[in-house]
């Protein structure tokens, strides 16, 4: 799994069956710095159709040696392949594009690779997303309770499974809230010329104070009260958020690390206010993964505004219910391979807007 945070790929070794997973190992391989800038450059419109074409093999090749390097003497029986998103358009004229050619990954593994799994559900009427859904409800699900999983990547999403009716499953709720990790780590760059990747614990954004009304202009976006189904990605919260964004600082006179505060509060309070609108009702627990939730001071003002709205929510991470934060995301697609090659759907229709439920990906084999 690749995400819009645009840090590397996270590997991850599951057994699957259709109602467990396990995780056996795990692994994260980060970008080197030329091939980030690729990847960058092709994500802000950037690349021509040349660099395009070359990078989807170069991002292929890297994948395989990623896969090699981690898996040892493993040998699995099958690859999920996410792949980079560098465009994602859910609105009509509906597309989206994941790069990263999976015939390399196939060749050097020798067994099925299954990729481009947000096209089926995008060609069914859906948003391609959010697709962790499945495997949210299978690690995470909690019957008789009302448990929220929200991976805070380079995006910050949510699956919303309310199992406190009677029945054989939870009123299953999932989409994207806005912002995460993108903004923050577009601003530390920034700020530092270059010389961070991201504000690493939040420590630039814990010094700086939040300024209030650029905030409140910042939440008036429509996206936030937009109901679900609803997914977003860089197009709507990335460079061009930013650039916007950094020229409103100058009205205030704000320092670096004001505006990390400030953003860090954004997607805080976008979150909050996503649940207090569309989830339904209040969640027990709050499961925070991926990236963001190493966060301290991210998870400290996510926990704050949940509990100015839930003062009882229990918010915790991942890794407390054995599921390590960069294994989340990678173990899901390694489930919708495993029911793509079950010939079984791995969509939602409910939460991703699609008309059915459709298999997804495409199968590569050696």
């Amino acid at each position: 799994m690749s995400g819009t945070s645009l840090d590397g790929v996270d590997c991850a070794v599951c057994a699957c069956m259709p109602a467990h997973v396990e995780l056996i190992r795990h692994w994260h391989v980060p970008y080197p710095r030329r091939l980030r800038a690729r990847l960058d450059a092709a994500a802000r419109n950037e690349a021509t159709a040349w660099e395009l074409g070359q990078l989807h093999h170069d991002l292929g090749r890297f994948y395989a040696a990623a896969a090699r390097a981690g898996l040892g003497r493993l040998r699995p029986d099958a690859v999920g392949l996410h792949g980079q998103t560098v465009f994602h358009q859910p609105r009509p004229p509906a597309a989206t594009l994941q790069i990263g050619e999976p015939a390399w990954l196939a060749e050097a593994l020798r067994v099925p690779v299954v990729g481009n799994f947000r096209a089926a559900d995008l060609a069914a009427g859906g948003q391609g997303a959010p697709l962790a859904t499945l495997f949210h409800q299978v690690a995470f699900g909690q019957p008789g309770a009302f448990v929220c999983v929200n991976n805070l990547g380079g995006i910050s999403n949510v699956t919303a499974l309310d199992w406190r009716r009677r029945g054989p499953a939870p009123r299953v709720r999932a989409f994207d809230t806005g912002p995460a990790n993108v903004l923050l780590d577009l601003a530390a760059r920034h700020f530092s010329r270059g010389r961070l990747a991201c504000d690493r614990d939040g420590a630039l954004a814990a010094q700086g104070r939040v300024c209030e009304p650029l905030l409140r202009r910042w939440l008036t976006h429509p996206f936030f009260r937009r109901p679900p189904p609803k997914s977003t990605g860089r197009e709507q919260f990335g460079e061009p958020f930013w650039r916007r964004a950094l020229a409103a600082t100058g009205t205030y006179r704000l320092s670096a690390a004001d505006v990390l505060a400030t953003l860090t509060e954004l997607t805080a309070r976008s979150l909050a206010l996503n649940y207090r609108l569309h989830l339904g009702g209040r969640p027990d627990r709050v499961v925070l993964t991926g990236g963001g939730a190493a966060n301290p001071e991210l998870v400290r003002r996510i926990t704050a505004a949940l509990r100015d709205w839930h003062p009882a929510v229990e918010v915790m991470d991942s890794a407390a219910l054995g599921w390590p934060l960069a294994a989340v995301e990678a173990a899901a697609f390694a489930l919708l391979a495993a029911h793509r090659l079950w010939e079984l759907p791995g969509n939602l229709p409910a939460t991703t807007g699609a008309r059915r439920a459709v298999r997804l990906g495409t199968v590569a084999r050696p």
